[in-house]
């Protein structure tokens, strides 16, 4: 029988992680881009409470930052769900 020692490298059980560097790459890329796309909603309200602002109405609000939100949600589906290359 053979000792625990005497066990060659291709014996021992091999770890393997859910997520492979691609995958974080692309989930990180992701949540850069849904922070950009949150960024890009921000302002457009006015400093006064009783004096309506149309800023709020603005294309880079409405249009732009879903479109970049529903991108990086995308992106981080993608990494998720994209089967890591164990490469050794």
């Amino acid at each position: 029988m053979p000792t625990p020692d005497s066990r060659s490298k291709s014996q021992e059980p091999q770890i393997r992680f859910a997520f492979g560097a691609n995958n974080y790459k692309l989930l990180l890329i992701g949540i850069g881009i849904l922070i950009v796309g949150y960024a890009l909603m921000v302002g457009g309200g006015s400093e006064d409470p009783d004096v309506f602002s149309d800023d709020i109405f603005s294309f880079r609000r409405i249009t732009l930052a879903p479109i970049v939100v529903l991108i990086g949600y995308g992106a981080v589906f993608y990494a998720i769900l994209k089967k890591p290359s164990h490469k050794e």
